[in-house]
């Protein structure tokens, strides 16, 4: 099923993605830091939605609460 995540807190202002049987899939940012949005979004494929969470959750970008990383963590969490 695919889904649409409007982002708090970051650059990117929205997140794309599919999840599939509890695998994550077709991960997209939209704005962002184009070179990191894209690495999250390659190490996510085919993973499931639980190992990203844990692995993502609570990563902080400078002095902000929340990062694009944390930001598809909430976005997994929001679904299950």
């Amino acid at each position: 099923m695919n889904y649409e995540y409007k982002t708090k807190g970051v650059c990117a202002a929205k997140i794309n993605f599919d999840v599939e049987d509890g695998i994550v899939k077709n991960v997209k940012f939209m704005g962002g830091c184009n070179g990191n949005t894209q690495g999250i979004a390659r190490l996510a494929e085919g993973r499931p939605a639980s190992e990203i969470i844990e692995l993502l959750e609570g990563i902080k970008c400078g002095f902000k609460n929340t990062s694009c990383p944390d930001q598809l963590a909430k976005a997994l969490m929001e679904i299950q």
